[in-house]
């Protein structure tokens, strides 16, 4: 569009200013005629001392085209003249005046055009050859040149806009048609940058290349999601498939626990433990690849009563540990996630807390709304983790050097912060005031029902 406006002005203003010099020609043109016809005419009435019959031709010249007429002798001074006194004075009267006191006739005129000029002056020289005896010197008024001028450049006017229009129109249909598949394939790689595998490029619009690029993009993605499907059906199904032998293997080991002797059974505690351990990996293992495989779609849910109820449901954990649980949930909190995000978030959360805060300590759970986002909030007062540590909590297996030996599989806040991300959320972990630790879980508000 930048480029045909720029060829519509072009075009168009050498145009009209050409329309305006070939109607300022013709005024010369018509005008000449008439100023070469009064200095023949005066060329005879000043030789025969009978001026009558010019004064006459000349006022009713003035009469009938508005113009003015003013003839002189060889000194310049005035003879005969029609027309307001005020024309006859400034440079542009003086000017053609000697020119045609000195024998040339005026060849050229200020191009006429909307604002001007108002008026043109124009001389033709009284005799012939080198015997000169004055000058008729014409003021026309442009009135009639300025209109058509003006028509004549509103009508280039009003075909530019058209031809700029009708380029606009097809550059937009153009651009659509090009830009269609391209807005298509940022959606999908939107899509899949969110974690959704199943999103594809489906506009077959476009030119040839783009259309193969939507192939290939699509083909790609494909790879992609089937690369990546298997290897959380691999996580997912060795999860489950080791279920079964350590649920036998620890089954074993409590039924020969009768039969060991007491030096033994430190032992077997400690092997015991080891496979519950493994247990609850394997457990976390299975969680985390449901998360990451999921298709669910992300609904409206209620965020003040999914806080509410899992404040509830873990206050008698709380207690039985000696810390504190306390809850300020806003009411009519709505977001929109996958299913349960809510609560599962805050079970990995508070189960986090439950392990690290020592006996005497509180733990406050807060959730508001502000800028289009709901923030379900966990803060405690115990050790708290070092800020260069904070990015390492969300890794999978991740534990602080100082908390090896602590129960759990390190996957909780890896499972958190997978199932906020799936929900189009955040999950943003913060050294608390005047120590512990701070995760807030951000997602998008939802309208309420």
């Amino acid at each position: 569009m930048a480029l045909m406006g720029a060829a519509t002005v072009l075009l168009s203003v050498p145009l009209a200013d050409a329309y305006a010099r070939g109607r300022t020609e013709h005024l010369l043109l018509q005008r000449r005629a008439d100023a070469v016809r009064f200095a023949d005419l005066a060329d005879r009435g000043l030789t025969e001392a009978d001026q009558s019959e010019l004064a006459a031709e000349i006022h009713r010249y003035a009469q009938l085209y508005g113009a003015g007429v003013l003839i002189t002798d060889t000194n310049g001074r005035a003879v005969l003249r029609a027309g307001p006194l005020s024309w006859w004075s400034g440079p542009r009267v003086a000017e053609a005046k000697d020119r045609a006191l000195a024998g040339r006739s005026t060849e050229r005129l200020p191009t006429v055009r909307p604002w001007g000029p108002d008026m043109v002056v124009l001389a033709e020289p009284v005799g012939r050859d080198e015997r000169v005896s004055g000058s008729a010197v014409l003021a026309v008024p442009t009135d009639a040149a300025r209109r058509d001028v003006a028509t004549r450049w509103s009508l280039i006017a009003a075909g530019a806009l058209v031809a700029f229009a009708a380029a606009a129109l097809a550059a937009g249909g153009i651009t659509r048609w090009l830009m269609r598949p391209v807005r298509d394939l940022d959606r999908a790689v939107g899509g899949l940058a969110a974690g959704s595998l199943h999103t594809r490029a489906v506009s077959d619009s476009g030119p040839p290349e783009l259309r193969r690029l939507r192939q290939h993009f699509n083909a790609m993605a494909e790879g992609m999601s089937e690369s990546i499907r298997r290897q959380r059906d691999f996580v997912a199904d060795a999860s489950h498939q080791l279920r079964n032998p350590l649920a036998t293997l620890v089954l074993q080991l409590e039924n020969v626990e009768p039969h060991l002797a007491p030096a033994g059974r430190d032992e077997h505690t400690r092997a015991l433990d080891e496979a519950e351990r493994l247990e609850e990996l394997l457990d976390g293992l299975l969680a985390l690849a449901r998360v990451e495989s999921g298709t669910a779609e992300r609904t409206p849910q209620d965020a003040s009563a999914a806080a509410r109820e899992r404040a509830v449901a873990w206050a008698p954990v709380y207690r039985e540990l000696g810390v504190g649980l306390a809850a300020d949930v806003a009411d009519g909190l709505r977001v929109r996630a996958l299913p349960g995000a809510v609560g599962r978030v805050l079970d990995a959360l508070l189960d986090n807390a439950a392990k690290f805060v020592p006996p005497g300590g509180r733990v406050r759970i807060d959730a508001v709304a502000r800028d289009g986002q709901v923030t379900v909030r966990v803060t405690d007062d115990g050790p708290g983790v070092p800020d260069d540590q904070h990015a390492a909590l969300v890794r999978r297996f991740a534990r602080g050097a100082a908390h090896q030996n602590l129960p759990g599989s390190g996957l909780g806040l890896a499972i958190a912060d997978e199932l906020a991300r799936a929900s189009g959320g955040t999950l943003i972990i913060a050294p608390a005031t005047p120590h512990g630790l701070a995760v807030e879980l951000r997602l998008p508000a939802a309208a309420p029902p």
